[in-house]
């Protein structure tokens, strides 16, 4: 695993804010709580959990045009927030969230491979953060948040399994994967793909291995940021 680190409370405004850095991957998450759901939740006791997810101009080698000029998001960007937001979701309690919405804005200060799951690891502090105010002001009773989510990359890396790749390894990985979970190590999410090699199940196993080790020194990192 590259260094590790989540700085929470550093933004002034949002109810929960974090910064999380995985080697010179850096994003800035923040959890915002709104007393409304989507109109296809109205009147249902549920709540909602969502995601957006974008890229500083800079935060790359060169310059990257923002996707407010171009009138609409990549298929990539949508694609990462989705996966954010089902990720997040997948740790929440919605029926003791209650009928309100936290959407969570995940952006990407500094790209050094592994952006998504740097922005799930961070996301769910933010929402932590959020979710404890929302507890100690008496408007949530019970813990919504029953089991951390976390996420991080695999891949096989000059015929080696490698955790948490960087941009580097990530661009030349033969094989390249991300894995969402939750503390207690259930699977929410897998994403595995031959980038110029095929791959066996064994080399799936041991990836799946290697990937289980990462989450729970991310999970280690997010109970220090939140205190717990």
């Amino acid at each position: 695993m590259r260094p590790i680190s989540i700085e929470t409370g550093v933004t002034k405004h949002a109810e929960g804010s974090c910064m999380v850095r995985m080697g010179d991957t850096h994003v800035l998450c923040t959890a915002s709580v709104e007393p409304r759901v989507p109109p296809f939740l109205k009147n249902s006791g549920l709540g909602w959990v969502t995601a957006e997810y974008g890229m500083l101009p800079r935060s790359t080698g060169s310059r990257m045009r923002r996707e407010a000029t171009a009138g609409k998001q990549g298929g990539r960007t949508v694609e990462i927030q989705r996966l954010i937001g089902r990720s997040l979701r997948a740790g929440v309690d919605r029926v003791a969230l209650g009928e309100r919405q936290i959407t969570v804005d995940c952006d990407v200060i500094q790209a050094d491979g592994g952006t998504r799951c740097a922005a799930i690891t961070g996301g769910w502090v933010a929402l932590r953060l959020a979710v404890n105010k929302l507890r100690k002001s008496g408007e949530v009773i019970s813990d919504p948040l029953a089991d951390p989510v976390a996420a991080v990359s695999c891949g096989m890396y000059a015929g080696q399994p490698v955790l948490d790749l960087d941009y580097p390894e990530d661009s030349e990985a033969g094989v390249d994967g991300n894995f969402v979970m939750t503390g207690s190590g259930r699977l929410i999410e897998v994403q595995m793909s031959a980038e110029g090699a095929t791959f066996s199940r064994a080399e799936m196993d041991t990836l799946l291995e290697l990937a289980e080790t990462g989450i729970g020194k991310l999970v280690e990192a997010q109970m220090a940021a939140v205190g717990s």
